[in-house]
């Protein structure tokens, strides 16, 4: 009913730059909180950065500075905005949100595919 799609992964150097976009479609009523997660090899996956439909945004603490996220709520699209890459940085980053759809009444949490950040020399 719901899909997300990231883009925007690559390879960059450390103190590089990426932007990630997720783009959400389907038969959306309104969208809640969206946000972005990473997984890197062998750890969990944790929480980057997450936006409420209002605006307000909350950051882990080690992206605090670097990263920024934002959405156009007409779009339907998250951003994450990622400056001053580290090699930490690298994982594979999940976008989500919370969904109300036409054939649902309660919100509902869905994924991105995930896409591949890698901050390497």
């Amino acid at each position: 009913q719901v899909q997300l799609v990231e883009s925007g992964g690559g390879l960059v150097q450390p103190g590089g730059s990426l932007r990630l976009s997720c783009a959400a479609s389907g038969n959306i009523v309104s969208i809640y909180t969206m946000g972005w997660n990473r997984q890197a090899p062998g750890k969990q996956r944790e929480l980057v950065a997450v936006i409420t439909s209002g605006g307000s945004t909350n950051y882990a603490d080690s992206v605090k500075g670097r990263f920024t996220i934002s959405r156009d709520n007409a779009k339907n699209t998250v951003y994450l905005q990622m400056n001053s890459l580290k090699p930490e940085d690298t994982a594979v980053y999940y976008c989500n949100a919370v969904v109300v759809t036409i054939s649902q009444f309660t919100p509902r949490d869905y994924w991105g595919q995930g896409t591949q950040v890698t901050v390497s020399s």
